[in-house]
């Protein structure tokens, strides 16, 4: 009985949308010829949104009956008319929704069927079981309407292939300008760490080098304090270097791996880090662009750890899986971090959470950030990758 009260509601919000979709067609069917003549096409994204808001309904009505979500993929409907209008008509989704409509008007009524069903019952022991009866039987057949009501809608709702090949290559067109932002900060990154740190030290070590030649014979003394200045000033330009070249690709991955270079990592935090990377050390090494991109992203998640979220400890877990390299960072900090939204205001390339999830996704992987107030924080990166 409680399966066939589910069904029964099920149905009932069927025969209701089908009821708004009656009411919708048919006011649209009227009036479109009135609209294009008074309004005109200014009305066609507005009523593209309300298609969108039916199928969307139904979209969770049969996510709720089956346990199986339909996924949404719409070309955003914003901007001017011109460009509103543009969305409308190339994207696949559109049409699919109307099939979905002009076919509900038909099947929609569905839900109607289940009220004789119940008032009429089954025969059971000789008791007429219904919604009077001492014994309850779940009546299968209003199961089954519910079932196909919302297999049709699934098959007509679901996103078609083409709407699946734009979705994916509006995903690679954001994707591949993040990466070229990224590429372009760090390239800035380089130049002003050069500029700003290394050649300014070499430059004041060809001025000491220079004094010290000039006074070389009359002032011995001040010379060799000069040229010890000047060696001075050549280490730290050569720290300073091996740091910039760290930032373009860490030599510790080439010569440790990155399940060695995550434990150096670790070892070289303030923070107490936990390190699992036992199926790493036995398996294959993924390419190097994933392992930089991991590297990085275990780096600066530890940093941010280490400067925002008061956490006294972390964990990194690293695992290999069928698909490519998953990574897991968490602390027990104070919590509140998310990806901040590419906008006006934002630092060409990003940084922190922003670079993280930029790298992950020039390589077709994905990262995900949960924190919520009070923490954890738990980073989680896939990254894809053919063993």
């Amino acid at each position: 009985m409680r399966q066939a009260a589910k069904a029964t509601r099920q149905l009932a919000g069927a025969a209701a949308l089908a009821f708004g979709t009656y009411l919708f067609i048919s006011l649209l069917l009227l009036t479109v010829a009135g609209t294009v003549v008074i309004v005109g096409i200014g009305m066609v994204p507005m009523t593209t949104l309300l298609v969108r808001q039916f199928a969307g309904t139904k979209r969770r009505n049969v996510a709720e009956w089956t346990g199986h979500k339909i996924p949404e993929m719409y070309l955003p409907i914003d901007g001017p008319l011109r460009h509103s209008l543009r969305a409308v008509v190339r994207d696949p989704s559109t049409y699919a929704d109307l099939r979905w409509m002009l076919a509900y008007y038909g099947y929609g009524a569905l839900g109607y069927l289940s009220v004789p069903l119940w008032l009429v019952g089954l025969p059971v022991d000789g008791v007429r079981c219904g919604l009077l009866g001492r014994k309850a039987l779940v009546l299968p057949q209003i199961g089954h309407l519910a079932d196909l009501d919302a297999r049709w809608s699934e098959a007509l709702l679901r996103p078609s292939r083409k709407a699946l090949l734009v979705e994916r290559v509006e995903e690679l067109t954001q994707t591949r300008a993040g990466a070229i932002a990224a590429h372009a900060a760090e390239l800035r990154r380089i130049e002003r760490d050069l500029h700003d740190g290394t050649q300014a030290r070499l430059v004041a070590l060809s001025m000491r080098i220079g004094l010290a030649k000039r006074m070389y014979d009359s002032d011995p003394k001040a010379a060799r304090t000069l040229l010890d200045d000047a060696q001075d000033q050549a280490e730290h330009a050569l720290t300073e270097l091996r740091h910039v070249v760290r930032g373009i690709h860490p030599p510790i991955l080439t010569d440790r791996g990155l399940a060695g270079a995550v434990r150096a990592l670790a070892a070289g935090s303030v923070l107490a880090v936990s390190v699992d990377t036992d199926s790493v050390d036995t398996g294959p090494r993924a390419p190097a662009a994933v392992e930089s991109a991991a590297y990085f992203v275990v780096a600066e998640a530890l940093t941010n750890a280490m400067k925002h979220s008061g956490a006294g400890r972390a964990e990194v877990v690293l695992t290999c899986t069928e698909r490519g390299l998953r990574l897991v960072v968490r602390d027990e900090g104070r919590g509140g971090a998310e990806i901040p939204r590419v906008g006006p205001g934002t630092e060409p390339g990003g940084s922190g959470l922003l670079g993280m999830h930029r790298r992950v996704a020039a390589l077709d992987g994905t990262l995900t950030v949960t924190s919520p107030a009070g923490g954890p924080t738990i980073i989680e990166a896939e990254l894809p990758c053919v063993w």
